[in-house]
């Protein structure tokens, strides 16, 4: 995971289908392009932002893994029931 990064979408047009808009963040759903190229369906999971998480690194650093373990199970879910 320390090697990942946000990535526009300029890397991924004319090279990747997507079918699926998923935003995790409030600030992304209402600020972030709703319409992209071949997008037939857009969902919101709303999340907590860690990057706004209070407190030492350590308690911060628990928010992020906290979140990211929230992500991860909300993924799983759904690809199960889209299977």
């Amino acid at each position: 995971v320390s090697t990942q990064r946000s990535k526009g979408i300029e890397e991924y047009l004319g090279k990747v289908n997507f079918q699926t808009l998923i935003t995790v963040c409030d600030h992304a759903d209402k600020n972030c392009p709703s319409v992209w190229p071949g997008v037939n369906q857009r969902l919101h999971w709303s999340f907590e932002d860690p990057a706004a998480a209070q407190g030492s690194e350590e308690e911060r650093l628990a928010v992020f893994r906290r979140v990211r373990g929230e992500i991860e199970a909300r993924v799983k879910a759904w690809l199960a029931e889209t299977a």
